[in-house]
């Protein structure tokens, strides 16, 4: 009965000690090494611009001088940009599909078929909320990356060049 009690209040102080600690409130910069940060990066677009409907694979290009990012379409030819003062927000998203594989063998009835969830990948993505002057609506849009170190890198530096502030994984523009 001591060796059981003893072995409880053992498990108690673990559980207590190893418990989530609070971090202190930073100025959350994290710091962006330019040498790292690719001048262009594959990406596809996902849609939601108005006049572009078509989702495609191409290019995210910086354009520093002009002070935007652009889409190159796969024909290397400029579909649109977005400019960094328009950005409101900018943020990874990730979600976790199935293959369409793994969606055809979970519908089949033998057993061993509910292993087909193991079947996911995940899909990165690159949102920016942004107003689009011409039309006077705000917007969303998205771009899959396939590459995480390569997301992981732009965003900071995306949001470093629209000088937004930083938020966890995410910059904004505090409300003008």
């Amino acid at each position: 009965m001591r060796y059981l009690i003893l072995c409880i209040l053992v498990a108690g102080a673990f559980t207590f000690s190893i418990s989530g600690q609070v971090r202190p409130v930073g100025d959350g910069e994290r710091p962006v090494d330019p040498s790292n940060v690719p001048d262009s990066f594959p990406a596809k677009y996902e849609g939601v611009i108005f006049g572009y409907n078509e989702k495609e694979v191409g290019t995210l290009k910086f354009d520093d001088e002009g002070a935007r990012l652009v889409f190159y379409g796969k024909n290397g030819k400029e579909k649109f940009s977005l400019p960094y003062d328009a950005m409101m927000a900018v943020y990874p998203s990730s979600e976790s599909v199935t293959s369409t594989a793994g969606n055809v063998i979970k519908h089949v009835p033998l057993p061993g078929a509910g292993l087909a969830d193991l079947m996911k990948e995940k899909r990165r993505y690159m949102v920016i909320q942004f107003e689009d002057a011409d039309l006077g609506a705000n917007g969303t849009v998205n771009f899959r990356i396939e590459n995480k170190s390569i997301l992981q890198t732009v965003i900071p530096a995306l949001g470093k060049k629209a000088n937004m502030s930083p938020r966890g994984e995410a910059y904004y523009r505090p409300h003008r």
